[in-house]
């Protein structure tokens, strides 16, 4: 029985596949975030320029 826990991973396997999907939920915030701010950004600078 203790032998078949050591060999068993599929825990380890689930644990792999949370830390990739939180991998890649934070590069893809950090992204949203930079796209957000130059399109704030441009936006601002397109309004001031209309009014």
């Amino acid at each position: 029985m203790f032998m078949k826990f050591l060999k068993d991973e599929s825990g380890a396997t689930a644990i792999e596949y949370g830390l990739l999907a939180a991998l890649i939920s934070i590069v893809a915030i950090g992204a949203m975030t930079t796209i957000g701010t130059n399109l704030n950004t441009k936006l601002g600078a397109a309004g001031t320029a209309l009014t």
